[in-house]
């Protein structure tokens, strides 16, 4: 198992920015590729952003392109994900999964394809 720790969630206002973190901690997390999902209430968890596993890769969802900005250090064994220009709609929560990737070119928008997941971080956004 590879636990991840999700921090960062809160109450936030629409236009402010948060940060979220994603640690895994004592494992070599240069050999995982890293997704952020996020479920609000009633509605199924979807993709939201995600990074090769070098970090020389990133993909988006569409609602959050040019807002959002996923990143990594290897180093920490942490991912980011930066919310900047945060709306009401993003309000949900957000969790963080991992895979072992033999290739720094996979990425997916699949939650069934990621195997370790964390425990959620709720971020709530008022108007």
């Amino acid at each position: 198992q590879v636990p991840l720790v999700e921090s960062g969630g809160g109450l936030m206002q629409a236009g402010d920015s948060l940060r979220l973190s994603c640690v895994a901690p004592g494992r070599t997390f240069s050999r995982y590729a890293v997704g952020w999902f996020r479920q609000a209430p009633g509605k199924e968890r979807g993709f939201v952003a995600a990074i090769s596993r070098s970090g020389s890769r990133t993909y988006y969802a569409d609602s959050v392109k040019g807002r959002f900005t996923i990143s990594r250090d290897n180093a920490k064994s942490t991912v980011y994900l930066q919310m900047d220009s945060l709306k009401p709609e993003d309000t949900a929560v957000y969790y963080c999964a991992a895979v072992q990737v033999g290739s720094d070119l996979w990425y997916s928008a699949s939650s069934v394809d990621y195997v370790y997941w964390g425990q959620g971080s709720q971020v709530t956004v008022s108007s």
